[in-house]
């Protein structure tokens, strides 16, 4: 959790509170970090943290847009911004895809 609050703090974003959400409560196998925050303004924030080395192909943003409409259902409310931090590489499209889905790609 500190290397995704250090590096947004480096861009500016100080979070209220940040909660830490295990991938077991919303029913995914996979290795993933999920954080829901309220920064100071009072808005809500979906993080993830993805950590693999294979590349991040189409495939996996729809298996994250799953992932984001569990926490929506599990938290009762919806996000105002989405978060992903990726330590792999990103295929294009991809990458274009989570762009038009509304993630920040870090």
């Amino acid at each position: 959790m500190q290397m995704v609050v250090d590096s947004l703090r480096k861009k500016g974003k100080i979070y209220k509170k940040m909660q830490d959400v295990l991938p077991k409560e919303l029913g995914v196998r996979n290795k993933i970090k999920i954080y829901k925050a309220t920064d100071v303004r009072g808005y809500f924030w979906a993080i993830f943290a993805v950590s693999q080395k294979s590349r991040l192909l189409m495939k996996d943003v729809h298996k994250f847009e799953e992932i984001y409409a569990k926490l929506t259902l599990y938290c009762d409310h919806n996000f105002k911004y989405k978060i992903i931090f990726i330590d792999a590489p990103l295929c294009s499209k991809a990458k274009k895809a989570f762009q038009e889905a509304g993630w920040k790609i870090q």
